[in-house]
């Protein structure tokens, strides 16, 4: 199944989901354990209709959902395709149902709580050690390059965060970065915040999709999210 832009994802106005990273992303306020339970069960129950299923956590007062097919094409501007995790149409059809399914519940979406954690290494040389990566974070070579062209490191039981791999900066820089993807709307909330807490914007060049920061000794985070699928208004 094609994997779709991100004016399609916008396009599809899902206001309970967020586009953040490779997937869509909801979570849903509970009241309890057990009505999550519920919840949950309802939507397995919509996902064996389907045949497709979420990827779901539970805490305590939420329950939190990621939607993503792992094997969608990708096609490069000569024509090639490629397998990547994606959001497809298929990830767009549950995700309206789960929210169906989620009135049904009585639940309430907080979209702007949603976020994902990415990890980055620069380096010049990531075919030789995205070996080592994929043998430290998961223990499978099959790890590396798994849903991405790329030697990405990615678990497919999520039990880590992807790591992807970047351009060599200076031999100075750190070479270790967190990726933070945040819903839209918090973004420039989430960099105030760590700003007032001591750290400094190094690179805004790709703002407000990516904006750098760096703490008092130096350690990178970049603040994320994908303004493509964001909903236009």
């Amino acid at each position: 199944m094609d994997m779709l832009k991100g004016d399609q994802i916008a396009a599809a106005h899902l206001a309970d989901w967020r586009k953040l990273a490779q997937g869509l992303h909801a979570r849903y306020v509970i009241p309890d354990f057990g009505t999550g339970v519920r919840f949950v069960a309802a939507v397995g129950s919509a996902g064996d209709t389907l045949g497709h299923h979420p990827r779901v956590a539970i805490g305590k007062g939420y329950v939190d959902l990621e939607l993503v097919t792992e094997d969608a094409v990708y096609r490069d501007d000569d024509g090639t395709e490629l397998i990547v995790e994606w959001v497809t149409q298929q990830d767009v059809d549950l995700a309206r149902r789960i929210t169906e399914l989620a009135a049904d519940h009585k639940l309430t979406a907080d979209p702007a709580s949603v976020s994902e954690i990415e990890l980055g290494l620069d380096t010049a040389h990531s075919a030789t050690i995205a070996p080592v990566w994929a043998a430290l974070l998961t223990g499978s070579a099959e790890a590396q390059g798994r849903g991405t062209p790329s030697d990405e490191i990615r678990d497919a039981t999520v039990r880590v965060p992807n790591l992807w791999f970047g351009d060599a900066g200076s031999p100075d820089s750190p070479r270790f970065h967190l990726e933070v993807y945040v819903a839209p709307e918090v973004a420039a909330q989430r960099i105030a915040a760590a700003l007032a807490a001591g750290g400094t914007i190094v690179d805004d060049s790709n703002a407000p999709a990516q904006t750098v920061i760096a703490d008092q000794d130096g350690n990178r985070g970049v603040v994320c999210f994908d303004a493509s699928a964001a909903k236009q208004d």
